[in-house]
This record gives C-alpha cells, structure tokens and sequence, in this order.
C-alpha cells in the first residue's frame, strides 16, 4: 500500500488557488486507481513548522549524545518531518510563486528536512529516487522566451534542491496566467489562462494514474 505526502503552500483556500486545485485534480486521480493507499496532508500555510534555527541547524552536525537540550528539542522536530518525507512513496508539493519564489513555509519545510549525511551528500538517503510532483503555478508567465524568463527561481530553485541535493525523481505540472481572470490588464490572456488550467489539471489526472499504477505493481 502506497504512501503519497501532500505539501501544500498556498495562503489561499481551495475555491481560490490554482495549486490546491491542481492538486485536488492529482488526488483524486490517485484515489481513483489506488482507493487503499495512504495519503499525509501536510498544509504549510494553516500549519506551519518552524523555520530553522541555530540549534536546529548545528544539531545537524553534532553527536546526538552532545545536543544540548536546546539543539535535541529542535532536532526532533525536524527528524519527525524528514521520517515522514522518508516514509513516503510519492510527493505531491504545490509551490505557487509568491514575488518570484517560493512561499518561506515551504522553504522552512525544505530547510528541515535537508539534512547532510541522511537525506543530502549520501548514496544511501532513503528518499533517493522517490517521484516528486512539483505543482508551480504562477500569476504570469516565466518560462524560456518571455519578458520574465530571468524572474523564474521556483522551478529553478526546486530543481536544484528537490532534483539535484536530494537527488528525487522530479516532475513540474505548471498552471500559469491565473491572475488573467482578476487584472484588467491581463484580460488579452484569459483563453491562454484557461488553456494552461486544463492542461495543468489534465497532466495532474494522467500523472496521479501512473503514479499509482507505477506504485501499485
């Protein structure tokens, strides 16, 4: 049986954000084609974890048997959120982009669970190879020949970390445009906002099924 763990980031509530709604489109898939796996919701926005602090970090690098108990209570924490990203067979992480980036929960979220010698900088990191499922959606448009190409450091970023220190086996799903429906300005954009929306939601629905078929063999 299957594990998915679900981070979601956006400030938003589902009516109002184009990740959760992707992301909605992913689950539902996924339990379509896989009814009895598990899923752990993690939602970094009503719930968010702590950001990393100089006890958090020098643990990292520490004997256990030395932490203070300053550096054990701050090292717990962060162990609980790398044993549950390692329990996970698939990671689904919606990561809108908030003034060019990522949301700091999400970034909070990444700086706890990179940790070097069990998770980053070791071929026997248990996450090694786990499929992650990045949904960056964005108010305009990033990618390679627009205006913005040199704002885009979500994806970026994320391939950087996710796909490069924690070598995950990672895939984008990228709804862009979303604020066309909102900003006057934009309203030349609404059919290649709706055309971005579909496929978004529809590369969430196809992934989700492969995923668990893949999962479930």
């Amino acid at each position: 049986m299957a594990t998915l763990l679900h981070i979601d980031s956006s400030v938003f509530p589902a009516g109002a954000s184009a990740s959760r709604a992707v992301a909605d489109a992913f689950l539902t898939s996924w339990a379509e084609q896989h009814p009895e796996g598990t899923v752990i919701h993690r939602d970094l926005s009503a719930n968010p974890v702590p950001h990393l602090t100089a006890d958090a970090h020098t643990a990292g690098f520490a004997d256990p048997a030395a932490h203070t108990p300053a550096q054990a209570a701050a090292f717990a924490e962060r162990v609980r959120l790398i044993e549950e990203l390692e329990q996970a067979d698939a990671v689904l992480i919606g990561a809108p982009m908030y003034n060019f980036s990522i949301p700091s929960t999400l970034k909070a979220w990444l700086d706890n669970v990179i940790l070097m010698g069990r998770t980053a900088g070791t071929e026997d990191s248990k996450i090694k190879g786990t499929p992650v499922t990045v949904i960056a959606s964005r108010g305009g448009a990033y990618g390679p020949g627009t205006p913005r190409e040199g704002f885009e450091y979500v994806q970026n970023y994320l391939r950087a970390v996710l796909a490069e220190a924690l070598a995950m086996d990672l895939e984008f799903i990228v709804p862009e445009l979303t604020l066309a429906p909102q900003n006057p300005a934009m309203s030349d954009l609404i059919p290649l906002y709706e055309a971005s929306r579909e496929r978004a939601l529809g590369d969430a629905a196809t992934k989700a099924k492969e995923l668990a078929e893949r999962l479930a063999a």
